[in-house]
């Protein structure tokens, strides 16, 4: 099929497990331009073709697995894909990203999605080549772990599979691509309502490119800024996301104690720096990805996957557990049975505390480990408290009470970062589409407690424009088929040669503070706003203007990524979930960090979230505003609302 811009195959596949039919469909220029990939263009397929109301886990209900354009062209961290429905955990938009092979291997094949729907009536796989795709038995692999079934399958390919909790309908069950993991939102379990196993994809075509010469300067000037930036060329190869412990923990936004406190006394013995001392056998990162911050350690003489901050974070100090050689172990077991690592953190965390409280009866306790490996494989395979355990940390309050300290939102499990130490986090975590996602927040932390320079954690000013900001360029640049890691360089490397704390970092944070007007104007951007590329900081829409010969600048970009945070947010109030969502567990508003400081360590929410709305073009409820959407070309989609 055709299309006129490249970096795109133009075409894409529709799959029906239930009647065993296989089409091939197109979206148009149009909505490239508009949408351009992933996320944003998945969750416009999803509200163009499913009804609403559908039942997540039903056979009408639909999986996308999707592209950016500039996956498998050879730009820096471009193996993302995408996978996105209703999430059978939130019952909100479901989307969830991925670095392992398997996007690369599907647009070689000539495709830029594959969309299912239907279920099996056994279990199988698909199998995806150049122009052609089959539906194949897969009874032989049901059972099996991740590993296992990926080793079953053509060694050759990039594969997407579930585990065993995928298959017990576990509701944060994962998504595995080699050892990386669409985690979020229990897709797996979606994929193993349909009996859907695996796809694998296996293909030679090429990706076209519009400008060669132009696209080959703008990416090898990004992979110049990637590798000589401080983070992206030493702290994340140096010590992977672990190295954020020690900072968040000094910022006093670690979990400890399910979220009751934000430092760890051992903190130090959790972070990037111990582990890269003592169990880090060798650096790992997804393909065409200079930074290589994925960590390789040995578990049972082996050598695997190492674990995230968020891991650490969770099954770390969250449980008051010092031990990253526990936590290596159960990091590899989730990986093998499917489990997303956040949601099931949290919620035996969760556990913990009600256990703790006598609000319910388990052996599950804080400083107590003998019994998590357990535990975690009665999640997957739904045995005793497991089975409750794997709805979720809200269906457990529901049951047992304790709402305000379940730490989710929206249903789905924050990461591991106290908002109530960077309250500009606090406003993202409320209105992320997705639920408690830090990435859907817009990440907030890095501006408040990471980078060179922060904002005041504290302070209200400036955050509602800084988070939309940040949430925008997020969705840009994840529909793009970019990872956000590279958003991290957005800070020039002459900014980490200011002293921290220093008078020149003061006045930074001053000037930083004081800059609500300026960002909330970059929350309205259009693309007059900023018709140009700043490829020092933001090289993400220079690079598609060359892949895809698109007319693209700065600001369409940013408009995009507001576009597509736009389509999701409309897609949840379609499902039911509405602006009364936009809120956090009751510890972050009600119970103060520091009980000597009470107004100012809980999140002022109320305080932004009128704010955030207004910038936002959204009405006083946190409905998207007509005149918004009819700038962002969304209008039409108000009806079906």
């Amino acid at each position: 099929m055709a299309t006129k811009y490249k970096g795109y195959m133009g075409n894409m596949l529709r799959v029906d497990l239930t009647s065993g039919k296989i089409s091939e469909f197109d979206v148009t220029d149009k909505e490239r331009e508009m949408f351009l990939g992933n996320k944003s263009l998945a969750t416009k397929i999803l509200m163009d073709n499913q009804r609403p109301g559908r039942d997540p886990l039903s056979e009408e209900a639909m999986l996308i697995f999707n592209t950016g354009p500039l996956v498998g062209s050879g730009a820096p961290c471009t193996s993302r894909f995408n996978v996105t429905a209703k999430s059978p955990l939130t019952g909100g938009i479901g989307t969830s990203n991925c670095g392992g092979n398997f996007g690369v291997n599907l647009k070689k094949c000539g495709y830029d999605a594959i969309v299912v729907t239907g279920k099996a009536e056994k279990p199988v796989y698909i199998d995806v080549t150049e122009g052609k795709a089959e539906i194949k038995d897969a009874s032989h692999l049901w059972g099996k772990d991740t590993e296992q079934t990926q080793e079953a399958l053509d060694p050759k390919s990039g594969k997407v599979v579930i585990g065993p909790a995928g298959e017990n309908i576990v509701k944060y069950a994962c998504i595995i691509s080699q050892e990386r993991a669409a985690g979020r939102c229990g897709l797996g379990a979606v994929m193993g309502s349909k009996n859907l196993k695996a796809i694998q994809a296996k293909g030679s075509m090429k990706v076209p490119v519009a400008d060669p010469e132009g696209f080959k300067k703008a990416i090898q000037a990004w992979i110049s800024v990637l590798k000589n930036h401080p983070i992206t060329g030493d702290n994340l190869p140096k010590y992977g996301t672990a190295g954020l412990v020690n900072k968040v923990n000094i910022g006093n936004a670690l979990p400890t104690g399910n979220y009751q406190k934000g430092h760890y006394e051992d903190g130090e013995m959790l972070s990037g720096e111990t582990l890269a001392e003592k169990y880090l056998v060798k650096n790992m990162g997804c393909l065409s990805c200079p930074i290589r911050c994925g960590r390789v350690v040995e578990v049972d003489g082996k050598q695997v996957k190492g674990p995230e901050f968020e891991t650490l974070g969770l099954f770390g100090s969250n449980m008051y557990n010092n031990d990253i050689p526990k936590i290596n172990a159960w990091n590899r077991q989730m990986d093998l049975l499917g489990v997303d690592t956040i949601s099931c953190g949290n919620t035996i965390c969760f556990a913990m505390e009600l256990n703790e409280k006598g609000m319910l009866k388990s052996d599950l306790k804080f400083g107590k480990f003998d019994n998590i490996a357990q535990t975690i494989d009665d999640i997957a395979y739904r045995r005793g408290l497991g089975n409750e355990l794997a709805e979720g940390s809200r269906a457990l309050a529901e049951k047992y009470g304790g709402k305000d300290f379940a730490i989710n939102v929206k249903g789905l499990e924050i990461a591991s970062y106290d908002p109530r130490s960077a309250v500009g986090l606090g406003l993202g975590y409320a209105t992320a589409n997705r639920g408690g996602c830090h990435l859907n927040a817009g990440y907030m932390m890095f501006m408040e407690r990471i980078a060179p320079i922060n904002v005041d954690p504290y302070s209200t000013s400036s955050k509602p424009g800084l988070t939309i900001f940040q949430q925008n360029t997020f969705e840009a640049v994840s529909a793009s088929g970019c990872c956000l890691f590279t958003t991290y360089a957005i800070f020039p490397p002459i900014a980490f040669r200011i002293k921290p704390f220093g008078i020149a970092a003061r006045i930074v944070s001053k000037v930083m503070g004081a800059s609500g007007p300026v960002m909330n104007h970059f929350g309205k951007l259009l693309p007059w706003g900023a018709p140009i590329h700043v490829p020092i900081m933001i090289p993400h829409s220079l690079a598609l203007a060359k892949l895809t010969g698109m007319k693209m600048s700065l600001g369409k970009f940013i408009l995009a990524g507001e576009r597509c945070f736009n389509i999701e947010r409309l897609f949840n109030f379609r499902e039911g979930v509405r602006g009364e969502f936009d809120t956090l567990p009751g510890r972050f508003l009600k119970e103060p960090m520091d009980p000597s400081k009470p107004k100012k360590t809980v999140v002022p929410l109320g305080k932004m979230l009128p704010v955030y709305y207004k910038v936002r073009g959204w009405a006083p409820d946190g409905t998207p505003g007509v005149r918004r959407l009819k700038k962002l070309g969304l209008s039409h989609f108000v009806s079906k609302g």
